[in-house]
């Protein structure tokens, strides 16, 4: 019996949010991250620390959209990215 593989595309290409920047309004900002991670207040000031961090991976392009205007409504730097392709499909 053979083996069949298959590769499963989707429309939809994952994002990652990285906070860039906190800015001067930090504990804002660890709030937000807190909310959108759901880590604990020490974790999300730690992760806020770090910048640049990735505060979300792999989530839905309107996600990732609707958590970099959190974060930047509350005076912090943010970007989504989108995740790389896998290399295997490439030949």
């Amino acid at each position: 019996m053979a083996d069949e593989y298959f590769v499963l595309v989707c429309d939809e290409v994952p994002h990652d949010v990285v906070l860039t920047d906190p800015g001067v309004r930090v504990m804002d900002v660890v709030q937000v991250v807190r909310r959108l991670t759901g880590l604990s207040l020490w974790r999300s000031k730690v992760l806020a620390a770090q910048a640049p961090a990735v505060i979300l991976a792999g989530v839905p392009q309107e996600d990732a959209a609707a958590a970099v205007s959190a974060l930047r409504d509350v005076g912090a730097r943010a970007e989504e990215r989108e995740q790389p392709q896998p290399g295997f499909l490439e030949h």
